[in-house]
């Protein structure tokens, strides 16, 4: 599904050079990833623990050593567990640039006419060989890195198609097409209202259903009830202020929608594992 409101306003890599890197471990502010989208592609590698994520409507269930393929404007998130991944967001059409012999076949993905599959194999070593050629190309950033990771990207659609790792695209059903509007309103209200008061009237108005089937409806869709959903949410959003700003703890609370500090820290805590207080100590010393 293509072109969701709520979109990532976010550019990754350079104008000259869109595509970007990214570790994550537990001390990454935005560990739980948030359900959002991006015109770009991304490519997931789980290095250790699992992570549960939700592309669209189907849950996959990503182990160490697993490679996730996300298309362009596809709605995603989900929850590590014990997890250190890294992320690869690029901006397919690059590799179109002065090549005519693939234009046929970019264009099919691009398009999406071909789908590449979500869990790729594991045990298909080239592909594995090649992700770590790409991932730590950009994860070190050596002198002629920029060669290696188009190269790589090339090699890793050619290992792809040869395999044939994808479906003819069949088009998503209306009712399909439904359910992922009303879970993006959610959503959009979530992200631009967080700082206030959101109750869960509030949420379930805005797809349209009473809050019990609401109730039922968000959690097929997230794992996640939507309080808790809100919660952590604002818990990551708290995270990236802790991290960038020298305001208070409880300024941040309030910033992230709680009225109640000693409640906004007991939700961290069940969150993180860790106080506020602990976890800025726990980044500074990391780092």
């Amino acid at each position: 599904m293509k072109l969701f409101d709520y979109k990532e306003e976010k550019q990754h890599g350079r104008l000259d050079f869109p595509i970007e890197f990214y570790h994550v471990d537990e001390n990454h502010p935005r560990y739980d990833m948030p359900y959002h989208w991006h015109t770009e592609c991304e490519i997931i590698r789980i290095l250790r623990g699992e992570f549960l994520i939700t592309i669209n409507e189907e849950k996959i269930l990503a182990k160490e050593g697993d490679i996730i393929f996300i298309h362009d404007g596809v709605l995603h998130g989900g929850t590590p567990n014990d997890c250190i991944y890294e992320c690869i967001v690029f901006d397919i059409k690059l590799l179109l640039k002065q090549n005519h012999v693939c234009t046929k076949m970019l264009q099919d993905i691009i398009h999406h006419n071909k789908l590449i599959n979500m869990k790729l194999p594991r045990d298909l070593r080239i592909l594995n060989l090649n992700a770590e050629f790409l991932f730590d190309a950009l994860g070190s950033r050596y002198n002629g890195y920029e060669f290696i990771t188009q190269g790589s990207l090339y090699n890793f659609l050619g290992i792809i198609l040869q395999n044939e790792l994808f479906t003819i695209n069949n088009r998503i059903s209306k009712k399909t097409q439904e359910k992922m509007m009303l879970f993006k309103k959610v959503l959009s209200l979530i992200e631009d209202n967080y700082s206030e008061t959101i109750t869960l009237d509030d949420l379930s108005k805005v797809a349209g259903m009473t809050p019990k089937y609401f109730c039922k409806f968000f959690q097929s869709m997230s794992n996640k009830t939507p309080i808790e959903y809100l919660n952590l949410y604002r818990i990551e959003s708290a995270c990236e202020q802790l991290l960038s700003t020298d305001l208070p703890i409880t300024n941040v609370a309030m910033n992230c929608g709680f009225n109640d500090v000693s409640y906004f820290i007991k939700t961290f805590k069940r969150c993180k594992g860790i106080t506020p207080k602990q976890y800025i100590k726990h980044i500074a010393l990391s780092h």
